[in-house]
């Protein structure tokens, strides 16, 4: 679903040399980890690669070839916590990216969903800041940049644990923050809207079941209703965002969240 005012792939802007850096990004099959691994390792960095979707990650990894750095596929369910905590091991950047979604009303939502979802969004990044600090601290720099969403800012109908784990991913890097920055260590949020990816497709289907409105309503009426730029975020732009996290002229900005929500927040 498209509108007339969406803009093509952004270019590159960020200058970032990662030469003989080891970023990880989870979630990289697809949609902004994708765009987040690709981002990186064209600014020289050796990606680990993590997601559950292998045929995904060699796709991925074939499209990095050639670029300035490498990608390291690593297929990995981050329900397994232990698994999740020692492949973060030795890294320098850590992109905490990889979420799902269900949409239902509390009442109506799965324990057993709203469990895994917490698991995978707020306990795996917990994991994975855990496994990558010795490293970081080591050498006196690293980059935690966890993707969180303006639900991890303001609260939508239908999405228990979807907010719940955002928010907490919120804090969780507030908390980084404030330990790694005598270490040379920052952690920062990015908080986009709704951003052109299939878990947003997705989504389109189970808001449009759960209001009784067609499909076609449901971006301008119930996604875009509260956001200034009535367009869904591209990957790229969020991609770019996270190359400025890492960029030297970010390294006093820390504890903070930067939205890419198209006004939402400002309502």
């Amino acid at each position: 679903m498209t509108t007339p005012t969406t803009p093509g792939p952004v270019p590159p802007s960020v200058e970032l040399d990662l030469g003989g850096r080891t970023a990880l990004v989870t979630g990289a099959a697809g949609g902004i980890g994708r765009a987040c691994a690709l981002r990186l390792v064209a600014a020289g960095a050796k990606v680990r690669a993590v997601d559950r979707d292998g045929a995904g990650l060699d796709a991925l990894a074939a499209q990095g070839a050639g670029l300035a750095g490498s990608i390291e596929p690593l297929v990995l369910d981050l329900t397994d916590l232990e698994a999740a905590e020692q492949a973060a091991t030795g890294t320098d950047i850590l992109v905490n990216n990889a979420g799902l979604q269900l949409v239902r009303p509390i009442e109506e939502f799965p324990p057993e969903v709203f469990h895994t979802v917490l698991t995978v969004m707020l306990e795996a990044p917990f994991r994975l800041i855990r496994g990558s600090l010795p490293h970081m601290y080591g050498q006196g720099w690293g980059r935690i940049v966890n993707i969180s969403s303006v639900h991890g800012l303001r609260a939508s109908a239908y999405k228990s644990a979807y907010v719940a784990a955002k928010h907490g991913l919120e804090g969780l890097s507030k908390t980084a923050a404030l330990e790694g920055a005598q270490h040379g260590v920052t952690s920062n949020c990015v908080s986009p809207g709704y951003v052109r990816t299939p878990l947003v497709e997705r989504q389109i289907a189970d808001q449009a079941a759960a209001h009784g409105i067609p499909e076609e309503r449901v971006l301008t009426e119930v996604l875009l209703k509260d956001s200034a730029l009535k367009r869904l975020v591209e990957p790229s732009e969020v991609a770019e965002a996270v190359a400025y996290l890492c960029a030297p002229q970010a390294s006093f900005i820390t504890g903070t969240s930067l939205a890419l929500d198209g006004g939402w927040t400002a309502h």
